[in-house]
């Protein structure tokens, strides 16, 4: 059965960036002091963060608040029911990195274009929303090219196509990961990473995880999603985003503010033969109420695949930089 809406283009959207506005992505999501190219404006190879494409279709052109809820009133999709943006969550989110993003959008245009892929109908749990978002300049030139889906509780059961099974890539099972790196959330890492442009309340305040079943404020998924690559980058890529060509994440729990997350990567082999690239694939869970406090939770971030050139965790020797495994 076809997806209804399958094609449908939603009309562009202006989106424009800061220095400042990278700054914060790269504080938020946890990059460090050792990586002042992120976090530096004044740094001679000052650089946005690879991943911070995926907030744009969030933050467009705002440099103040905005309420979340009336900005999700978006085009409605044909002949697809009309969700409540109220009860959204991630489902899944894919990024290729096309080309380098200038530190700033001043003095430039671009947009965000995106498309439907599909809409499905998972029946009492609710529907997924699949699109395509290619960030561009205007003139033509692609940055980069995002697939995502929105799943929407408990809003299902309309008569849609269940629609088709996704790839998985699971972690080998007969292999002890390459890398096992732990990271600690604070109470107010939630209140932080919504300054980016992600402004959804389910992320602040208790009330909307209480009616989503959640039990109060959860983590946004995509402050997981893009410290998994923060991850993957400072410690296999050297902190250099030319170092990764690809990154993609299943979002399969909630994490709250004050756990810890842990995640685990295997390297599994070239992707290009003898080339550079290489696939990672990684999964992170969660420590429910921090570090230290017990063992490992859930899963949180499945299906994770990244390509990348490893070259080890980079660090400082007399200011220059240095790789190594």
């Amino acid at each position: 059965m076809a997806s209804p809406g399958a094609g449908f283009e939603y009309p562009p959207q202006e989106v424009s960036w800061l220095k400042r506005d990278a700054l914060l992505f790269a504080n938020s999501i946890g990059c460090t002091a050792d990586e002042l190219h992120f976090l530096y404006e004044l740094h001679p190879k000052f650089q946005v963060f690879p991943t911070y494409p995926i907030i744009l279709p969030f933050k467009l052109t705002h440099t103040e608040l905005f309420s979340f809820y009336a900005a999700q009133r978006s085009v409605p999709i044909p002949s697809v029911p009309a969700f409540d943006s109220k009860r959204v969550v991630d489902g899944q989110r894919k990024i290729e990195f096309l080309k380098p993003l200038p530190v700033t959008s001043a003095g430039r245009k671009f947009e965000v274009r995106s498309k439907v892929v599909g809409v499905y109908d998972k029946g009492k749990a609710g529907s997924v929303v699949e699109t395509s978002t290619e960030l561009v300049e205007k003139g033509g030139e692609v940055y980069s090219r995002a697939v995502g889906s929105g799943f929407f509780v408990g809003q299902g059961g309309w008569g849609g196509p269940k629609g088709p099974s996704t790839v998985n890539y699971p972690p080998p099972a007969d292999k002890k990961p390459d890398l096992v790196h732990s990271i600690q959330l604070s109470n107010e890492a939630a209140l932080l990473y919504r300054l980016n442009g992600d402004y959804n309340p389910l992320h602040a305040t208790p009330e909307p995880g209480k009616a989503m079943g959640f039990g109060g404020t959860i983590m946004h998924g995509l402050f997981s999603w893009n410290s998994a690559a923060h991850t993957l980058l400072q410690e296999l890529g050297g902190s250099e985003p030319a170092n990764m060509k690809e990154f993609q994440a299943r979002f399969a729990a909630p994490v709250r503010p004050g756990d810890g997350l842990v995640t685990e990567a295997w390297r599994v082999g070239k992707v290009d033969g003898d080339g550079e690239w290489e696939e990672v694939r990684f999964v992170v869970k969660v420590v429910p109420g921090g570090l230290g406090k017990g063992g490992e939770g859930k899963v949180v971030l499945s299906n994770g695949r990244a390509v990348m050139r490893v070259v080890g965790k980079t660090e400082r020797k007399g200011g220059e930089r240095e790789s190594k495994l």
